[in-house]
């Protein structure tokens, strides 16, 4: 049975696109009648913020997103991470890493531009040279994964066959912070595995990110869910939303007394998935989901958005 995910970060307010992602992953598991959990992605401490979580869940509600699964947090997954990253250590696949941004800067000596979208240079593994056993310094420091150096492939249902070699396109990336905490890339994977997820509907900003939770997954010898990678929304200008683009926040239209039939109609509109705007139920559009119909370009926000709150 398909298991899809919802994963709000508590690090601010849920807009427009996110709803967009939060209803496709909605309708993908529920079109082909399979379950979805909730997951608070809290674990980024200092940027969450106390009210987010609690707002994103009443977001999700007022959209009409059901989930089939208590609501879990990733502060509550920490020892799982704990076990993960014992296990990456032992087999020589993490190193601690004692490079400041500066440092990371100035050894990059030529200029770098990635086909992924906001990668920059990777690192050029000046700490690397680290083997499990080896003394480690009483300075600050983070862990990095040792990125696999050959080709992965994976098939995204949108995106079609990718291909990267994550050492050299990539290179190693934290997966302990400088705070000690797990990073993003293996507390989701962990997050995922420990609740039965085995669909993930995302946004392709984060087609790098799966090449890196792949490449871990392969290393702890757990399956990696399947991926979909959809068009991002962006603001009129190409760039990404933000207050500059007025207020696209779902608490804003919420508070102004728009339905949320009429935000989930937008967010089918956007999608491929019917033919005009117009107001609809969650639960009235699950047949009407089609991977086939599903754009691959991202969306540029047009005047429809300002007018649902007139």
């Amino acid at each position: 049975m398909i298991r899809g995910r919802l994963a709000p970060s508590p690090t601010g307010a849920q807009h427009l696109g996110n709803a967009r992602t939060h209803l496709a992953a909605y309708w993908a598991a529920r079109s082909v009648g399979g379950e979805l959990a909730l997951r608070i992605d809290d674990l980024d401490s200092p940027r969450v913020k106390s009210w987010a979580a609690d707002q994103a869940i009443d977001d999700l509600r007022w959209l009409g997103i059901e989930w089939d699964t208590p609501i879990a947090r990733q502060t509550d997954h920490v020892e799982h991470y704990r076990r993960a990253i014992e296990t990456l250590h032992r087999h020589d696949l993490i190193y601690p890493c004692y490079c400041s941004r500066k440092d990371i800067e100035e050894a990059i000596s030529a200029p770098h531009e990635s086909r992924f979208r906001g990668e920059s240079a990777p690192y050029p593994g000046t700490c690397s040279g680290y083997q499990y056993g080896d003394r480690i310094e009483d300075r600050e420091h983070c862990f990095r994964f040792r990125a696999i150096d050959e080709a992965l492939r994976f098939d995204d249902r949108l995106m079609g066959a990718l291909r990267c070699n994550p050492a050299k396109e990539l290179g190693d990336f934290p997966v302990v912070t400088r705070s000690g905490h797990a990073s993003y890339q293996l507390a989701v994977l962990i997050d995922d595995r420990l609740q039965g997820v085995n669909q993930v509907v995302r946004g392709n900003d984060l087609v790098a990110s799966t090449f890196r939770q792949i490449d871990l997954a392969e290393r702890l010898e757990i399956e990696a869910p399947e991926y979909a990678h959809l068009p991002l929304v962006r603001g009129s200008d190409g760039r990404r939303l933000a207050k500059r683009h007025g207020d696209t926040r779902l608490s804003f239209y919420r508070d102004q007394g728009v339905r949320p039939e009429r935000i989930v109609g937008w967010a089918a509109a956007s999608l491929g998935l019917i033919d005009r705007i117009e107001d609809c139920e969650a639960g009235e559009l699950i047949e009407c989901f089609d991977w086939e119909k599903l754009p691959t370009e991202d969306l540029l926000l047009g005047p429809e958005t300002k007018r649902f709150a007139e």
